[in-house]
């Protein structure tokens, strides 16, 4: 079957938690969310930083309305949110999970998260004990609906304003079809964007390795490549 837009849930009324949300990463997908209206929290381990990167954010080029956008501790915003995008440097991505095991708990969490280690070589996967970032978290939040997904979206790109289409695919991995559905209506919110359903939570390993892929090849070609699924 092919790829259909219109069967898309209605994603407008859910609120948008980002944990992370004052790294580059975080702030992209706040910014680009905000953009399209959504109601969206920034998270940060300070209250302070956090409220300071959302105002940052809401008076960006494009953002209807600063009110669309906040910022709050970790805690506060995974406790409001209905969708919370964990998007943490790999570092500290098993203790801040730990810390929220509650406060998610029935909520759906998506994970960004790519484990990378770096060397005179350049970026390399990193090995992870349950699999890939998105099995530790689904490890570490049994009581949340876990996916993968964003790994892939240029920092870069979700930050400039001037850009006003982002033309890549999305891929989705979670033990729950439901949520690809949701993921993926988040990710339209993005004009360019489509989620993909990209299989299980067992196959986000590779997903989250070919971020080195994508690192090496925009520094040979000074790009931001991103990735699209063909006949689809």
């Amino acid at each position: 079957m092919a790829y259909d837009a219109s069967t898309l849930p209605d994603v407008s009324g859910l609120t948008v938690g980002i944990i992370g949300g004052t790294g580059d990463q975080g702030r992209g997908l706040a910014y680009r969310f905000a953009r399209a209206g959504q109601t969206v929290l920034v998270g940060s381990r300070s209250a302070e930083r956090a409220v300071s990167a959302a105002q940052e954010i809401g008076a960006l080029p494009g953002v209807p309305s600063p009110t669309v956008i906040s910022g709050g501790d970790n805690i506060d915003v995974a406790t409001r949110a209905d969708v919370v995008i964990i998007a943490v440097p790999w570092d500290g991505h098993a203790a801040t999970l730990s810390a929220l095991r509650e406060p998610l708990a029935g909520k759906v969490v998506v994970d960004c998260v790519n484990p990378l280690g770096f060397d005179g070589q350049g970026p390399y996967a990193l090995q992870v004990e349950e699999g890939s970032a998105v099995q530790q978290a689904a490890t570490l939040l049994p009581q949340s609906r876990v996916c993968a997904a964003f790994n892939h979206v240029s920092a870069p790109l979700l930050a400039d304003p001037t850009i006003d289409r982002i033309d890549l695919d999305v891929l989705i991995c979670t033990e729950e079809r439901e949520l690809v559905g949701i993921v993926a209506g988040l990710a339209a919110l993005i004009p360019g964007m489509r989620g993909i359903y990209a299989g299980r939570l067992r196959n986000a390993h590779q997903i989250e390795a070919f971020t080195a892929n994508l690192i090496a090849i925009n520094k040979r070609y000074k790009a931001h490549a991103g990735i699209r699924v063909t006949d689809l």
